[in-house]
């Protein structure tokens, strides 16, 4: 079972797709707006800490608490307020050892599928909604995740490689489906987009649905590749929307050159960024919205 009804695994077969950029954003903005949201970051490069601004702080634990509570079967204790309303279990190094946790539970005699589900299932009713953020290679931690989740969210790019990601995908997700039969498919979108592609968008939208069948639900929201607003999110430990505040805080061009001001200036770009993420949460929310009245439709 999942670790509770409203986990959402993000997750690709390839990396560098903006798998922990995006769960970072959705976090972050669904807590913004109200919801209790617990990120889990199942990857070893605990790069959403960077993005969050906790490992410049020092207080990332590099996927400790995480793995100790795979290994033990009890639950984490959460990094706590990283934002108003947002936890976080930190990813990093200490994650790779999880896959020789599970294997000693599978020497011992017990069940070692659906380990990571299990200890979060504890922390469910203190939160609204889950995210996790998956490694793109390691298909064992990603299974976990799949099997922990109710719902899965794919970023992707639109090249061939990243079509090789979602052909991937796709089989992770039957084979997760056979253990975890709840998981479904919540969308599919487009990261790092050039803004007026309207061809090569097209032409991504049929390749997702060649993969992963018509019927797969693509998101309209898309995510803009803007390097310059994407670096200063990484670089400073904030997310889109923060940095657009930031700059619609500070001084203009021209005051900063009459004032002598000599501080590396904000990327503008960072209101166009913020926006597409915005438009992302809300079609995330609306499409989780509309997956469980379809669910308590069957089930009525």
């Amino acid at each position: 079972m999942p670790a509770s009804a409203r986990t959402i695994a993000v997750a690709n077969g390839k990396g560098g797709v903006g798998k922990t950029t995006t769960t970072a954003h959705l976090g972050a903005l669904a807590a913004e707006a109200g919801n209790r949201v617990l990120l889990v970051e199942l990857d070893v490069q605990g790069n959403l800490g960077e993005d969050l601004g906790y490992t410049g702080a020092g207080l990332s634990d590099e996927g400790e608490a995480l793995y100790a509570a795979v290994r033990s079967g009890k639950p984490p204790v959460p990094l706590r307020n990283v934002r108003p309303n947002l936890d976080v279990v930190p990813g990093g190094a200490a994650v790779s050892l999880i896959p020789s946790a599970l294997d000693a539970y599978r020497r011992s005699g017990r069940e070692s599928t659906g380990a990571v589900g299990r200890c979060l299932a504890p922390l469910a009713a203190d939160y609204d909604l889950l995210f996790i953020d998956t490694p793109p290679i390691d298909a064992v931690v990603q299974e976990e995740a799949l099997v922990a989740a109710a719902y899965l969210l794919i970023p992707t790019k639109t090249d061939a490689s990243s079509r090789k990601g979602l052909r991937e995908m796709a089989q992770r997700f039957a084979a997760a489906r056979t253990i975890n039969p709840t998981l479904t498919l919540l969308g599919v979108f487009l990261f790092g987009v050039t803004p007026g592609a309207t061809r090569i968008r097209g032409a991504a939208r049929t390749a997702i649905q060649a993969e992963l069948g018509a019927a797969a639900p693509v998101f309209d929201a898309t995510i803009r590749h803007v390097e310059a607003a994407a670096y200063d999110v990484r670089e400073r430990g904030q997310l889109a929307h923060e940095l657009e505040r930031v700059v619609d805080a500070g001084p203009k061009w021209y005051e900063r050159l009459r004032d002598g001001v000599d501080t590396p200036q904000l990327a503008s770009s960072s209101a166009s960024l913020a926006g597409d993420f915005q438009a992302l949460t809300a079609e995330t929310l609306a499409a989780l919205v509309k997956a469980e009245a379809s669910a308590a439709a069957v089930t009525a």
